[in-house]
């Protein structure tokens, strides 16, 4: 089993008041916006934004190195966006990544995780937003039932309503590197 240290990691580690304030800088967006539910909004928080600027996703990621449960084997990015935090991730840590796609593909392997056999071994998940839970509840289902054991999700930013876990359903543990409140106060700070 590889270690859980970061190997070659030169960004320093920056506390999590301002790493929150340079997300929110970064991802929130004023205007006009159609949001999914038909809605318009004024405001807009693109989270591709921190995950394609190099220094916020290494800082995000260093972040997340300890957050990993001790005895994790496989990293599982969830598609699309915990794909970019787990390279990262597994890089950092030299622990290697899976790529779980929202449903197996239909053709070659047919694979619902890209990479090493999820059989037995000790996955830890990784999401870039956590909301209401509904994507990490899905990959955990369909992992478990290719016999992995699936327990934890690190996630850079948690935005759950409330203080309840939202995936405690399917006892799985969320270990996020920033909360909504950290990015609300953030916000109001500016």
């Amino acid at each position: 089993m590889s270690s859980i240290e970061p190997q070659g990691s030169t960004t320093p580690t920056n506390d999590a008041d301002t790493l929150a304030a340079d997300i929110d800088a970064c991802c929130r967006l004023r205007g006009e916006f159609t949001l999914r539910s038909g809605q318009v909004a004024s405001e807009y928080f693109d989270k591709y934004l921190f995950e394609s600027d190099p220094a916020l996703l290494a800082r995000v990621a260093a972040r997340m190195v300890h957050l990993l449960p001790a005895g994790t084997e496989l990293l599982g990015g969830l598609e699309m966006g915990g794909i970019p935090i787990v390279t990262v991730l597994s890089a950092d840590t030299g622990l290697p990544a899976l790529f779980v796609r929202k449903k197996a593909k239909e053709y070659g392997t047919c694979k619902l995780a890209e990479g090493p056999d999820v059989e037995g071994r000790r996955i830890t998940l990784v999401e870039d937003v956590l909301t209401t839970g509904g994507a990490v509840r899905d990959a955990t289902r369909a992992l478990r039932e290719r016999g992995a054991i699936v327990e934890v999700v690190v996630c850079a930013i948690d935005r759950s309503p409330g203080e309840e876990n939202p995936l405690a359903d399917v006892g799985i543990d969320v270990r996020p590197v920033l909360t909504r409140a950290q990015l609300d106060a953030a916000r109001a700070a500016s």
